[in-house]
């Protein structure tokens, strides 16, 4: 098989099985799976938390829950605190699902499909933090700032956000995913498990950053 030939074969959205007319892709099979054993590893280390004695696993969960309610409570600043759990939620599975790859499973934010759900979940957040802020009067009022002949300009961003955001992940993952197909056709041992460390987990995890950044960002200027 050639390289073409290879890169096709991983890079097609299979399904999996389906639920009468519905497909199931590798891409939701994979985030079922994701879900699934981040629900188990939540249930364990949080069972037995205790106000007194604390074990070295609370304090550590803990520690790790306070220092991520920080970095995105830092993102969202005072006005759109609310909404930081959900942020929080959204950078450990887009942190997990791309490191996906570590365990032999194809990450399912390669999919357009996954990466278009996520973008739209966080636009439409963002436009409920504005008219839970400002009101539906104000909500709509707001299109017209500065000045009313931009009213149209500040529309078609409703549509350029979700886009930006949808592309921006899909793509950066898609091409590390690529990279490291070519790198295992052209030195299968050895070399991809150095540059995996680089594309799975600090390229992944950057990406998962850069995602939930952006949204705090647009959820921010929502509520200004």
């Amino acid at each position: 098989m050639d390289l073409a030939e290879e890169l096709n074969k991983q890079l097609d959205i299979n399904t999996v099985f389906r639920i009468g007319s519905i497909r199931v892709t590798e891409g939701v099979f994979v985030t079922w799976i994701i879900m699934a054993v981040l629900l188990v590893v939540c249930f364990f280390l949080t069972r037995g938390f205790t106000t007194r004695n604390c074990s070295r696993r609370q304090i550590a969960v803990e520690a790790f829950v306070v220092w991520l309610e920080k970095l995105i409570g830092g993102m969202l600043g005072e006005e759109a605190l609310e909404y930081r759990t959900w942020l929080c939620t959204v950078i450990i599975y887009i942190g997990v699902s791309n490191m996906a790859g570590l365990f032999g499973a194809k990450p399912p934010t390669r999919d357009m499909n996954m990466t278009i759900a996520l973008a739209l979940t966080s636009i439409v957040l963002v436009q409920i933090a504005g008219i839970r802020k400002k009101g539906c009067g104000g909500y709509l009022k707001a299109f017209a700032h500065p000045v009313a002949i931009v009213a149209p300009l500040n529309v078609l961003e409703l549509f350029i956000k979700p886009l930006s955001l949808c592309m921006r992940l899909f793509g950066n993952v898609l091409g590390a995913f690529v990279i490291m197909e070519l790198i295992k056709y052209v030195l299968p041992v050895g070399l991809p498990v150095i540059f995996s460390f680089y594309f799975d987990i600090f390229d992944g995890l950057l990406q998962a950053y850069v995602f939930v950044f952006l949204s705090a960002l647009y959820i921010q200027e929502a509520v200004e």
